[in-house]
């Protein structure tokens, strides 16, 4: 089980990060967001920030269809960001291991090269140190 802390810690450990002021969690990297808050908007109502649903960047639209339809339990999506590579996670669903990876893909596709390859040398290509 994840919170915000987590994706704060595992965001903030990537290479050229930086946090964007929110009533949540906003992480951009080359001025590029990757990970933030849910922005749940409901008709009618204010606009509530989730800061238990994490919206995550993705490679293109068949991984988040992937992802939601393989994985319904864990990843949704709404009207609101369709057409878009975007995917939400529900944090309390989700161990930290599976968010390190879904942050860290989504920082890869966001960063820009020069950063990815820098972050890559002494890594295990993952951007995770080698032990």
């Amino acid at each position: 089980m994840a919170d915000a802390d987590d994706v704060r810690r595992l965001a903030l450990a990537l290479p050229g990060v930086e946090e964007i002021a929110s009533a949540g969690f906003d992480f951009r990297v080359g001025g590029h967001g990757f990970v933030w808050s849910y922005p749940e908007r409901v008709p009618g109502q204010r606009r509530v920030i989730r800061t238990d649903v994490a919206v995550l960047y993705v490679g293109d639209e068949a991984e988040k269809q992937a992802l939601v339809l393989g994985e319904p339990d864990l990843f949704f999506t709404t009207p609101a960001y369709d057409g878009s590579p975007l995917v939400m996670v529900r944090l309390e669903r989700v161990d930290t291991d599976r968010l390190d990876e879904l942050v860290t893909d989504a920082w890869r596709m966001r960063a820009p090269s020069d950063l990815v390859a820098e972050a890559d040398l002494g890594t295990d290509g993952t951007g995770h140190q080698n032990a």
